[in-house]
């Protein structure tokens, strides 16, 4: 038997085959849509895959991926912000004399009868004479009498003393010379403070960094809201051009900071919060203080809430910061695609490996970095599944309304059965 392509019963069975087209068509497409982009679902942030595969927009900013290992650890704690930039650390010179600073001669004779000692020296309390204070003129001379004008300035006391004698022992019975600093000018130290600042002599005994701070009064005693003591304060080394800085916790907690002050050194105490951003599957995601002068990623890690159980990838652990040129080289960069002197780096380190937590606790936060977690591969595939339930059900309700819409026709006009409707899943099929 031919069925008739015009007949009701076919025209009904293809419009029937026709809507399982739809139904069993609509989720495959959007499953399609979905695994080609999944840029549709909402997301606190970028996915692993996209970080490690690199940067492909060509407008934006370029950036190298590093992995955590003991090499760049090494290579960080080469380069952290401290003070043992002037890794010569050796004692400062013996103290000179400058333009400006005022001195005091005295001259002793071996008897009496001399050029400066009269013969009826025992009226007088010893054989010596002190010449009045004077300044290093702008010569850098001092003017001794019968000896005149003698270089003072670049010389310590001891080359002056001798300068004098010789000058003077044709002349004088066997002299010996006295000179003392009486007022100093040159050869001072600058500290400066937030609203504090003192400048204080350099000393003929070497002094050390925390030595010459609490001598000028300005040691950070006082805890703040966001840490202990002197957390937030740093400290910067100004000397013959070149400059380091450091939290002053290096000063105290590592002695190798603690450095030698040489004479005209410029010390500088400022306070500035350390701080670092959480982002992505961590417990909380706002700016968070240090709370302390050092800070390591496992300890920044547990002050940003930990990761989450149910949504954290442990093996996709990124911190974003901007390294110097020469520390990005140092770890195996290849430089020559950045320009500038700061490179965009992105470092990863996997926490599923169990080593992951002791590389965590060497690699140490730097004030304004970026901590972001991925989410896991199950969390997006369940959040991708719940949308295109979502979407199917959307799509269902309308076909649900029709079918009852054509039995409750049917039913009026007496045109026939009201169509069954089978529920399978999350699809619904009407049939006649």
């Amino acid at each position: 038997m031919i069925n008739d392509p015009k007949s009701p019963s076919t025209i009904h069975k293809r419009g029937r085959f026709g809507a399982y087209r739809v139904l069993l068509g609509v989720p495959a497409f959007f499953l399609i849509a979905a695994l080609g982009g999944c840029g549709w679902m909402s997301v606190t942030g970028p996915s692993a895959t996209d970080i490690l595969s690199g940067q492909h927009d060509p407008v934006s900013v370029n950036y190298a991926v590093v992995k955590v290992t003991p090499k760049v650890i090494e290579v960080q704690s080469r380069n952290l912000p401290r003070l043992t930039a002037f890794r010569e650390n050796q004692r400062p010179r013996d103290i000179t004399f400058g333009i400006g600073d005022i001195l005091g001669v005295t001259i002793f004779e071996a008897a009496s009868g001399g050029l400066f000692i009269p013969a009826e020296g025992g009226v007088r309390p010893g054989n010596f004479v002190t010449i009045p204070n004077q300044a290093v003129d702008i010569h850098g001379n001092i003017s001794i009498p019968y000896a005149g004008s003698v270089r003072a300035n670049g010389r310590t006391q001891v080359e002056v003393q001798d300068a004098i004698v010789t000058a003077l022992k044709n002349r004088a019975i066997e002299p010996q010379v006295v000179v003392s600093l009486v007022e100093q000018k040159t050869s001072m130290i600058s500290i400066l403070g937030e609203g504090r600042s003192a400048r204080i002599p350099a000393t003929a005994t070497p002094e050390r960094m925390l030595d010459v701070i609490s001598r000028a009064g300005l040691v950070a005693t006082a805890g703040t809201a966001t840490g202990a003591a002197g957390a937030e304060t740093w400290v910067i080394l100004e000397r013959n051009g070149r400059r380091a800085i450091a939290p002053f916790g290096a000063l105290v907690y590592e002695s190798a900071n603690n450095i030698y002050v040489h004479p005209n050194d410029t010390i500088y105490l400022y306070r500035e919060p350390q701080t670092f951003l959480s982002f992505g599957a961590v417990g909380t995601q706002q700016q968070v203080p240090f709370g302390t002068w050092r800070l390591s990623l496992a300890e920044a890690i547990s002050k940003a809430g930990g990761l989450l159980d149910v949504q954290a990838d442990p093996a996709s652990v990124f911190l974003y910061r901007g390294e110097a040129r020469d520390v990005a080289e140092a770890m195996g960069i290849d430089c020559r695609p950045y320009e500038g002197p700061v490179i965009p780096v992105i470092y990863t380190i996997n926490l599923r490996d169990p080593a992951g937590y002791f590389l965590a606790s060497s690699f140490e936060m730097r004030n304004k970095d970026i901590l972001y977690v991925s989410n896991a591969f199950s969390v997006e595939s369940t959040k991708f599944m719940t949308w295109l339930t979502t979407v199917n059900t959307t799509i269902q309700g309308p076909i649900t309304t029709a079918t009852s819409a054509y039995g409750l026709r049917n039913i009026i006009q007496g045109a026939g059965a009201v169509p069954s409707v089978i529920t399978a899943g999350a699809t619904t099929v009407a049939t006649p």
